[in-house]
């Protein structure tokens, strides 16, 4: 049984067929969907998915591309609402958040305010992160060496610091990341012929570090490009990376859903 590690079934994409969505996913083998709330508007639904289904969790933060909304002015009052969110059963770490260099709908400065806060606040609360990166590697990393300065080449991993959602780096950052503790998360990306060096890199990687995600309703598969993605199609990333590790699909099945019970603390 597979478990999606990121997914963002309260977007508006699935409003129409949300429950059938999450039916499927079922059928295809998926035991656990981790919700991803980014933004302030998206906490309560998120909490509410997870509170109907009993194969959902939660995870609250702030996106970079909202760091306009969460300066210094009103980050006391967010941070005391993720406080009470956190406390929830259900909601099982802080993100996404992060650093996004590439749409810079924010400034450097604003984003960096506003991931560091985000780290406090889950050191503060003992919770995982799920970071989101977008070529913004050295920036991002000086601040989790700041932050989780443990440092270990060891495969087994017994209290993951967080996620590194949908991996997008080089070899060189995906060992600085497994340094700090970090797992990383691997999309459909892998399924495409032209994501080479991404495939380089999975083959590279201990399976030990590996969780799988689908980003729903974002990037979808090779086989359903131009259509929306869904937790469904989560065993197409699995048989990828299958492929690339010459493992079979339940090798890869049960031992990246157990780093996700490990990363989530399920």
């Amino acid at each position: 049984m597979l478990i999606d590690t990121h997914a963002h079934l309260a977007d508006s994409q699935f409003d129409a067929d949300r429950d059938a969505v999450i039916a499927r996913a079922r059928d295809a083998g998926v035991a656990t969907l981790i919700e991803i709330a980014e933004s302030p508007d998206t906490w309560d639904p998120a909490v509410r998915l997870a509170e109907t289904h009993p194969l959902m969790y939660a995870s609250v933060g702030i996106h970079p591309h909202h760091a306009h909304h969460a300066g210094p002015a009103e980050w006391p009052a967010m941070a005391e609402r993720l406080r009470r969110l956190a406390g929830h059963p259900k909601v099982i770490a802080i993100g996404e958040f992060g650093l996004d260099y590439v749409r810079m709908q924010n400034t450097r400065d604003q984003q960096d305010f506003l991931f560091r806060r985000q780290l406090e606040l889950a050191l503060e609360l003992k919770k995982p992160v799920v970071i989101h990166c977008r070529e913004a590697h050295e920036d991002l990393q000086k601040a989790l060496g700041e932050f989780f300065p443990k440092s270990s080449t060891a495969f087994e991993c017994p209290r993951p610091s967080g996620v590194i959602h949908c991996f997008s780096g080089a070899w060189s950052d995906a060992q600085t990341y497994m340094l700090h503790g970090f797992m990383l998360g691997f999309d459909a990306p892998v399924t495409y012929p032209s994501a080479k060096s991404l495939q380089e890199v999975v083959t590279r990687m201990p399976l030990e570090r590996v969780v799988l995600e689908t980003d729903s309703p974002y990037l979808p598969p090779q086989t359903r490009r131009g259509q929306r993605n869904e937790p469904a199609y989560l065993p197409a990333v699995a048989e990828a990376v299958a492929a690339l590790k010459r493992k079979t699909l339940p090798d890869v099945s049960q031992r990246t859903s157990r780093n996700a019970r490990t990363l989530f603390r399920l």
